[in-house]
């Protein structure tokens, strides 16, 4: 059964220019390894975008106010799978990751972006 559902659409110039005037900022916003990963791609922006309004887009469907870094985005390997990358999940703080699995909730998520915009949607799901 659904509980929730929650969405965020962000400018991604918005990002960028936070990177550029504070770039020490992002380490109170992101979690070590989605920086990481995002620093591997010829434009981390629109990744990062994408990651930011997943995590907003998840303070939409819980039910208390959390840190930034107390939900983060994770890219894992498919071993031997048909593609390379297994889709974006949520990962959470040990405190979050507690209360999710004593309620049976779990979420899916999806993120896009386009030049201008990046977007996430997550579905809070109890089993």
């Amino acid at each position: 059964m659904i509980v929730a559902i929650g969405h965020d659409l962000i400018e991604i110039e918005r990002i960028r220019g936070m990177l550029e005037r504070e770039g020490r900022r992002a380490e109170k916003l992101f979690a070590p390894t989605e920086l990481a990963y995002c620093a591997r791609l010829s434009d981390p922006a629109p990744s990062l975008a994408a990651r930011f309004a997943a995590k907003e887009a998840f303070q939409k469907v819980w039910p208390r106010p959390h840190g930034w870094r107390d939900v983060w985005v994770e890219r894992e390997r498919t071993p031997g799978g048909p593609f390379p990358f297994a889709p974006p999940i949520l990962g959470y703080a040990p405190a979050i990751a507690a209360e999710m699995q004593e309620r049976g909730w779990i979420t899916h998520l999806t993120l896009t972006h386009t030049k201008e915009h990046a977007s996430a949607v997550v579905v809070l799901e109890e089993r």
